[in-house]
């Protein structure tokens, strides 16, 4: 051996010093096996909603005549039990169906590989909501990163090349610009989002929305709440461009929330806490109305009354 010269051995991994081939095969072989219930903890952060709905009722129906036809599929968790992967509504459907346990395909996956599977396995879903999508759409871009499948790490700004926002887009069937709108709105507090879930907020301007700070966006929920209105795109521009100038407070807020809209048909409001001493807690805008214009109709007849 020459002097000085430093010669490096690779040693093997201890698993590998105490265990044979076989075993280490077997280890990494996926199976099929009837889990209990008990046993199958959530995936962490899981974005999908698991609803007790019309079509869970269906799908709890058909596995309890049935079984389920589709296995689960889990991982094992270090500390023993396993963890759902793909299978959550079939794991509730089961559960309000009364069975026990469910067929699993059981297979040994890495964090950022059963990211990747969950989000894929829900996309699927014939109805997935914008606040679904988002989370899951910035779950799986993180994922992605972290296993290195970013492709523009050495490219300039001039030359164009695909980043790992383009893939996702490409795989789930959006544009790179939708992909970011999406994964924006999971900077709104949830009072908002799910405004946007119930289609009561458009995409532009919920985005533009969610560039406010955090305590920006309760104010202007609760002028939501009292003035029952909801911004337009260029009222959630006009805002955003008064947060970022620190110019935006309550009162700006609610000038730009009563500014008259483009063909706006012409309304009479009163404010909210004017007539809140009238109604319970919980009670809706709507309620109220319908509550007033009853009130307002059994006046006029009474006044009419007096007439006569």
């Amino acid at each position: 051996m020459a002097k000085g010269r430093e010669i490096k051995l690779s040693l093997p991994a201890a698993a590998d010093l105490f265990s044979t081939q076989e075993e280490r095969d077997e280890a990494k072989r996926e199976f099929i096996a009837d889990i209990p219930l008990e046993e199958i903890s959530d995936f962490p952060d899981h974005p999908y909603k698991v609803k007790q709905d019309e079509s869970m009722l269906e799908l709890a129906a058909s596995i309890r005549e049935k079984g389920v036809v589709n296995p689960a599929l889990v991982r094992p968790k270090p500390e023993g039990g396993y963890e759902m992967v793909a299978g959550h509504r079939r794991k509730f459907a089961s559960e309000l169906a009364g069975k026990t346990v469910m067929p699993c395909i059981v297979r040994n996956l890495t964090d950022d590989e059963a990211t990747i599977i969950m989000v894929d396995s829900n996309l699927q879903r014939e109805k997935v909501l914008p606040s679904e999508k988002a989370f899951a759409y910035k779950m799986k871009l993180e994922a992605m990163n972290r296993q290195g499948k970013r492709t523009d790490l050495t490219s300039t700004p001039v030359v164009s090349k695909f980043r790992t926002n383009e893939i996702l887009g490409k795989e789930s069937g959006e544009s790179r610009e939708t992909i970011r709108r999406y994964i924006r709105l999971t900077e709104l507090i949830t009072p908002i989002l799910d405004m946007v879930d119930e289609g009561k907020i458009a995409m532009r301007p919920a985005v533009e929305l969610s560039y406010l700070p955090k305590e920006q966006q309760q104010v202007l929920f609760d002028t939501m709440e009292q003035e029952d209105c909801t911004p337009s795109h260029a009222q959630a521009i006009k805002m955003r461009k008064f947060a970022e100038a620190g110019k935006l407070n309550e009162d700006v807020i609610l000038s730009i929330m009563t500014e008259e809209k483009p063909n706006q048909v012409e309304q009479f409001k009163i404010p909210k806490k004017r007539i809140d001493k009238y109604f319970s807690p919980g009670t809706t805008p709507k309620q109220m109305e319908d509550t007033i214009i009853k009130a307002l109709e059994l006046y006029r007849r009474r006044e009419r009354g007096r007439e006569r």
